[in-house]
């Protein structure tokens, strides 16, 4: 008697080998149910299950996911327990001042390095005040491309700093961030910035949080709201008290003294270090050597560095560290959990990369279908092909959404691929094969790529500010559309005498009674304001003479392009199609 361990899927021969049978006894048993199998084919556990148990053998169902199970982990003991320092994401709009403000709490510059003035990336960094306490800011870009990003900002945090600037007020973004902060459920603390400026305003910024149900605390609610100046330094005592105070109310503890779990902030592909990820660590404490699953990908802990640059041993809850030792580029966002050893990390990743394959087949196979569907619907759509490489994970995907964004039914942008690091060949091969566009943000092609995208006439695009990314593919989309042709009236002729001339037909003597009529416009014959006839003029005549146009109030002679049946009293409708480049 044996236990037999049945997966999803297995073989004929397979599972005569776990039950030490003879293949052909198993394939006899197998007929004698009423399936016709070879030693090779598949059979389903339901059947397999079955032949195990008619064979006298104990059946075990196993799934593939199973290797996920090692990932469960118990909670914590309230005695493992200890405090953790607040983990806060600065939220707002776009050049409300959220760097500038993350700076002066850091009394470090990261706003020169940035493109634009706009944060593209999401930065984790931790800020130890003179008291000794602790607070890890996440710093989430402002852009409304930005979204997912700061939606990731909004689950990993424990309390959102809401910057406003008082000489702006409340904006889209500001209302995006409430909208997160709300759904994720996390405490808020409104940073009013800029209130150095001459025009500032805090007040009208209370008044319109009151709309979306932000009450503060000078309004008799229970929000904080601190007027605050980045420039100046001007109230920033006041706005880390108020996180400390928000960080005392929530009891934020961790147990330090476990396997590591933690978070993907942000993920890139770096020359000569590899794949590198900023984590946040959750609970426990990731140590060099550590074996981790990062969402899909796997690694062994070479290298722990800090917001501040330096090698660090070790990281503990609420610390933000950038990971080294990395097999791929994880996602932002993805799930990090510390597991026994190397093989068990391994067989979790090509778990999850065989499910991520057939998400992507199944969903492409989809879209290619409905597309298909929807081209001969509509008559064939046009397709802009892109080849997109960014510089880390949260920019592709955001301009991704974007481009998803932009197009319609009949023109849009087609990514061919997408991918984190520099230009290579392979990405120029491809674009070249198909006539694709490269577009690159804050990357570049190396040397051997750029001497074939030269070879193969590849464009591309070098980006550091997503606006203008987007617009140029707009543009170039817009290019793409069919003129829509519009008909302008210019002019009605009314017929008053017909006269019949050898060789050319029957002539109608018109009298122009508004606008104009011209030679290669179309026209339309009017008999009792119906329309009988719709072509061309054959000829214009004014006396003996071809004319171009005639104006209103002169007389002509007017034949029509196959036309012949012309009465008195009937009208000439004149009209000109003009072509107008549509807009997206």
């Amino acid at each position: 008697m044996r236990e037999v361990q049945i997966p999803d899927v297995i073989t004929v021969g397979e599972l005569a080998n776990r039950m030490a049978e003879r293949g052909g006894d198993v394939i006899k048993q197998l007929m004698q149910l009423g399936t016709m199998a070879t030693i090779n084919q598949s059979i389903d556990p339901e059947t397999a299950e079955l032949i195990v148990q008619e064979f006298g053998h104990t059946p075990k169902r196993v799934s593939d996911a199973d290797v996920e199970d090692v990932l469960q982990t118990e909670e914590d003991r309230a005695e493992d327990l200890k405090p953790r320092a607040p983990v806060v994401t600065v939220m707002g709009h776009v050049d409300h001042g959220k760097t500038s403000l993350l700076d002066a709490l850091r009394k470090t510059d990261v706003v020169a390095g940035e493109a634009g003035g706009i944060t593209q990336h999401i930065g984790a960094y931790q800020v130890v005040l003179s008291g000794g306490a602790g607070i890890t800011f996440l710093d989430t870009p402002g852009h409304a491309a930005f979204t997912q990003m700061r939606s990731r900002g909004a689950d990993v945090t424990d309390i959102v700093v809401l910057v406003v600037a008082a000489d702006d007020s409340v904006k889209d973004q500001t209302v995006e961030a409430i909208n997160h902060a709300k759904a994720a459920q996390k405490p808020i603390v409104v940073a009013i910035n800029k209130c150095d400026k001459p025009e500032a305003n805090p007040d009208k910024v209370r008044q319109e949080l009151l709309n979306y149900e932000i009450v503060t605390e000078d309004m008799g609610g229970e929000t904080q709201a601190i007027e605050v100046s980045a420039t100046t330094r001007e109230g920033l005592d006041q706005l880390e008290e108020a996180i400390l105070l928000q960080a005392e109310l929530l009891e934020l503890k961790a147990n330090p003294d476990r396997a590591a779990e933690g978070v993907v902030v942000e993920a890139k592909l770096e020359k000569g270090r590899g794949p590198v990820a900023t984590l946040l660590v959750q609970r426990g404490t990731l140590k060099k050597g550590d074996n981790f699953v990062a969402g899909a990908e796997w690694g062994r802990v070479r290298a722990l560095v800090n917001d501040r640059g330096e090698n660090v041993g070790e990281a503990g809850p609420s610390i933000p560290v950038e990971v080294l030792g990395l097999q791929g580029t994880p996602r932002a966002g993805d799930e990090v959990i510390v597991v026994d050893n190397e093989q068990r990390a391994r067989e979790i990743s090509e778990y999850r990369q065989e499910r991520q394959r057939e998400k992507e087949v199944a969903s492409s196979g989809r879209a290619s279908l409905e597309s298909m569907l929807n081209q001969i619907k509509e008559g064939q759509a046009s397709e802009l092909p892109v080849v997109i490489k960014a510089d880390v994970q949260g920019s592709l995907e955001a301009i991704q959404g974007a481009l998803g964004q932009i197009g319609n039914e009949e023109v849009q942008p087609n990514i061919l691929h997408a991918g984190v690091g520099g230009i290579n060949e392979s990405d120029i091969t491809l674009a070249g094969a198909s006539g694709a566009v490269v577009i690159a943000f804050n990357v570049r092609a190396n040397g051997k790529a750029r001497e074939m995208a030269k070879q193969d006439g590849v464009n591309i695009r070098y980006y550091s500010v997503i606006y203008n990314l987007i617009d140029d593919v707009k543009q170039a989309l817009q290019g793409m559309l069919s003129p829509e042709a519009r008909e302008e009236f210019i002019g009605y002729a009314e017929i008053r005498q017909v006269f019949s001339v050898t060789k050319v037909g029957k002539v109608a003597g018109c009298r122009i009674t508004e606008g104009v009529v011209k030679r290669g416009a179309g026209v339309r014959l009017l008999r009792d304001n119906k329309v009988i006839y719709e072509g061309s003029l054959k000829t214009l005549k004014r006396f003996k003479d071809e004319v171009r146009e005639v104006k209103d109030g002169y007389e002509c002679g007017i034949s029509l392009e196959n036309w012949e049946d012309i009465q008195e009293g009937d009208v000439l409708e004149c009209y000109e199609v003009r072509e107008i480049q549509r807009t997206l």
